[in-house]
């Protein structure tokens, strides 16, 4: 999902991940060829992907690490011909500086939890309303209701939840109108982002993206590469998260956050990827790297039109679907009986 801005203490973070990964490669455990994924990175340090995520782009700046045709980075500088290591991290035994482990455990309770609630939301947003009661979350996490309640505002200012009239909070349900609004209000406010991002994005990394998707269209069929959803971010990062307007890039954030968690959850429930839409990403960019910046945009517009209609066709789809085993227990059904919320026509 794209990132939120990082605060102070995620800033401590991302520099505690930094310079102990940086030591670990310096010293070969980490050794080159290592395929490095963000989420085994964030178990490690207990912390959420953001401040990894900066980590590794710093480290890749550095030419520690590089991207490839893949998930996550190399250890290793571009070019360099090593052979794939997909071993966890987890396993290597990565040595965390004292002074570092106590750093990491320093951070609010809430971070602790914060990504694992949010993934359990995401899941259950097309099955129905469901409600989250207080104390049963604190209860399942160990925490106090004090943490429960920073998780759940966290989520509210994003749209994942809210309360209802009873102030019970409710997740869900992701509907087609929700769905239709959230798409409106990424044709209105990504393109005009990506117009007054275009003179500050670096050719490089916009020269680096467009080979990724030109590899990822490339992929024979079946051959499971990057998620759509991580390309959508790719894209979203790179070329619209990019302008200079910081209230607009608020907007696009957390309006995109509940778009990317009903995608992730189409992609679970064994849902292919439409590859059109990996063309479309290609296109963009390609557009921008030739400088035709307005018809970028229009092609981006393109995009978010065609990206609604596969949305809409397979949540349908996945609204006759039973409702799945892995809803976390402490997400109860808001109605007794399954709301059918993808029925009618779009």
């Amino acid at each position: 999902m794209p990132s939120v801005q990082p605060d102070r203490t995620s800033q401590r973070r991302y520099r505690i991940v930094e310079d102990t990964l940086r030591r670990n490669i310096s010293d070969g455990r980490l050794p080159r060829g290592l395929v490095l994924l963000e989420g085994n990175i964030a178990e490690i340090f207990q912390t959420s992907r953001d401040p990894v995520r900066r980590a590794l782009q710093r480290l890749e700046a550095d030419d520690l690490i590089h991207r490839f045709d893949g998930r996550g980075y190399l250890v290793g500088k571009p070019g360099e011909r090593n052979a794939l290591i997909r071993t966890d991290i987890r396993k290597l035994g990565l040595i965390v500086p004292q002074e570092a482990d106590e750093a990491l455990q320093s951070r609010a309770s809430w971070e602790r939890i914060y990504d694992v609630v949010e993934n359990d939301v995401a899941g259950c947003l097309v099955f129905g309303p469901y409600r989250i009661i207080e104390t049963e979350l604190a209860h399942h996490f160990k925490v106090s209701r004090t943490v429960v309640r920073d998780v759940l505002s966290r989520l509210q200012e994003r749209g994942l939840v809210h309360k209802n009239q009873s102030s019970h909070w409710i997740a869900g349900p992701l509907t087609a109108q929700s769905i239709k609004e959230h798409f409106a209000l990424r044709r209105s406010l990504e393109p005009p982002a990506l117009i007054s991002a275009a003179p500050k994005l670096d050719r490089s990394a916009l020269q680096a993206l467009y080979e990724r998707f030109r590899a990822a269209e490339a992929m024979p069929e079946g051959v499971e590469g990057e998620s759509l959803e991580e390309f959508e971010t790719l894209l979203v990062d790179t070329c619209v998260l990019a302008t200079p307007n910081q209230q607009l890039r608020d907007l696009i954030r957390n309006n995109l956050l509940p778009v990317l968690a009903a995608e992730r959850l189409l992609r679970q429930m064994g849902l292919p990827s439409d590859r059109t839409a990996i063309t479309e990403h290609r296109l963009i960019v390609e557009l921008l790297l030739r400088g035709a910046v307005t018809a970028a945009a229009a092609m981006l517009e393109t995009h978010l039109e065609a990206a609604l209609s596969r949305n809409i066709a397979q949540m349908k789809i996945v609204a006759v679907f039973p409702e799945p085993d892995s809803i976390a227990p402490y997400l109860t059904p808001a109605d007794h009986q399954k709301v059918a919320v993808f029925t009618g026509s779009v």
